[in-house]
């Protein structure tokens, strides 16, 4: 066919770019996008709600690397679906909204769905929001956001086109041929050489690894060991190093910056180094520092003695090792130094969750080493991404800079749907849970075999302990839970209500060998 009703066109054109899976909710007023899903060979998920649509693209993504789409209706489903947006901004993931818009509204009131301006309320929480007037203009904005998320800093985009031109028949998008994409990003020689001379000068050199340098795995942990280099990631950095001297995701514990106090030499990768890494204002270092980053907004808050270098991380370290620049290393870190840290850490998480830790570590031998893990704003996350040594990276999935309720178990779908076979599992608390649990129908409805711990201590367990800890008497704090176990089983899903640390082992591996979802309701009694 030589012309279609733009809506199908740009179904095809996704396909064309690589899209294989869309999530979203049809309506009247986006319909249209749906008129050419089936004809171009795309999936498509159906959420309950497009909150959930939004999570599933973001965990899709995650998983796989490849940007997650979904398609809204104008008005209140892009309002439901800017929450994943915001996240989906502040954790640099993949994330393409396509949503209809009124033809007119600036002389035109009282239209269904209306919204005084639609394109502003989403570009507060994403990359860019634009409208497109003409199908040529919604071709360049869909290829303008797939070349930025090939090599720009992955952030979500969003693209309204109005309903008449979504029904107008037009040709179809430039075929991209043979002609991929390809970065610009290329290390600086002499940067690479003072990075080079710098670290094997260095007594107390530390890598801080973050979300951003997740595809730099392996040339990082080279350099690592040549440098003999002493390091520290991020909650998204997780897995990143693994040798004897990296002290894990334990930025956030203040004593973290005495040991950066001892650094002469720290080099950030893929880090903006934000409040939700430190939960304090500096790092704590008092020496050069080098940072490799694909933001330049990161990059200008470098000092100025600081070397700051714009590329990709995987780029840039694979030069490195490459130059044959690195010399002998003097550093001076030991494993013991390390070690002790890590164990002193543990013990101050363990005063403070004293009824977290055992059940952690319960389930970490209950999960396969590859299994994915989505976790929402829980105390059971919080304290298990300092004490969970992840064995690689990209492995763990949180909503950690915007920091939203609900992101679990829809995030884990999408995630599923992503990776097919690899074992996927979701972690929310029992408030959190009740944002999104529409969406478990929607893994029922797949059939998709997916754990979900839910941890029940049937209140607002983290806010709890802020308010006494600023001498304010708990308010609002306890709630009325549902039967959890019920709940499930009113969806259709398997359950689990373990009693014991075996009894959560057996139910976690009984859940990853059955076909649908699988409810485990968890107590903090379980330790007991």
């Amino acid at each position: 066919m030589s012309q279609r009703p733009l809506g199908a066109q740009i179904s095809h054109m996704l396909k064309d770019r690589g899209v294989e899976v869309i999530f979203g909710i049809p309506g009247v007023h986006n319909q249209e996008m749906y008129r050419g899903i089936e004809e171009a060979g795309l999936r498509h998920v159906l959420a309950r709600h497009e909150q959930g649509a939004g999570f599933m693209a973001d965990g899709y993504a995650r998983a796989t690397g490849k940007p997650g789409v979904a398609y809204v209706i104008t008005g209140p489903g892009l309002c439901n679906i800017m929450t994943p947006m915001g996240q989906a901004y502040s954790d640099s993931v993949p994330m393409l909204v396509l949503s209809s818009c009124l033809d007119e509204t600036a002389a035109k009131r009282g239209q269904l769905h209306q919204m005084k301006d639609q394109e502003g309320a989403a570009a507060a929480v994403c990359d860019w929001s634009e409208t497109a007037r003409t199908a040529e203009a919604a071709y360049a904005l869909i290829d303008r956001a797939f070349l930025q998320f090939s090599n720009d800093r992955k952030r979500p985009k969003h693209i309204s086109v109005p309903i008449e031109l979504l029904q107008t028949p037009t040709t179809a998008a430039r075929d991209l041929g043979d002609n991929p994409s390809s970065r610009l990003d290329i290390p600086i020689k002499p940067v690479l050489a003072l990075f080079a001379e710098a670290l094997s000068k260095a007594k107390r050199p530390i890598f801080v690894l973050g979300g951003g340098a997740v595809g730099a795995t392996e040339p990082l942990r080279e350099t690592l060991a040549q440098g003999r280099a002493a390091s520290f990631c991020t909650y998204a950095g997780r897995g990143i190093a693994q040798d004897p001297l990296h002290f894990g995701a334990l930025l956030a514990r203040p004593e973290s910056a005495e040991m950066m106090a001892q650094a002469d030499l720290v080099i950030c990768v893929g880090t903006d180094l934000a409040e939700v890494d430190l939960w304090r204002d500096a790092l704590g270092h008092n020496c050069r520092m080098i940072v490799v980053n694909q933001d330049s907004e990161v990059l200008a808050k470098c000092g100025p003695d600081d070397v700051a270098q714009l590329c990709d991380a995987g780029l840039f370290f694979y030069a490195v090792n490459k130059s044959g620049l690195l010399k002998a290393p003097q550093s001076e870190w030991t494993e013991a130094e390390v070690n002790g840290f890590r164990k002193r850490m543990r013990g101050q998480i363990a005063l403070e969750r004293p009824s977290i830790l055992p059940v952690a570590d319960a389930l970490r031998e209950a999960l396969p080493p590859e299994t994915m893990i989505y976790s929402d704003m829980t105390q059971f996350a919080y304290a298990a991404k300092e004490i969970w040594t992840m064995d690689r990276p990209g492995h763990w999935h949180h909503p950690y800079g915007f920091g939203t309720l609900g992101y679990a178990l829809p995030a884990a779908i999408g995630g599923k749907i992503g990776v097919g076979d690899q074992p996927v599992i979701a972690i929310a608390g029992d408030y959190g849970f009740q944002y999104t649990l529409q969406e478990l129908m929607v893994a029922v409805e797949l059939d998709l075999t997916l754990p979900i711990i839910i941890w029940d201590n049937g209140k607002l367990g983290e806010i709890e302990d802020s308010m006494v800890r600023a001498q304010i008497a708990p308010n609002a704090v306890i709630q009325k839970n549902p039967d959890f176990v019920k709940l499930g089983q009113a969806y259709g899903a398997a359950t689990a209500a373990p009693k014991s640390l075996a009894e959560l082992h057996d139910a976690v591996t009984k859940a990853l060998a059955t076909k649908g979802p699988t409810l485990i309701h968890v107590t903090a009694d379980i330790c007991s």
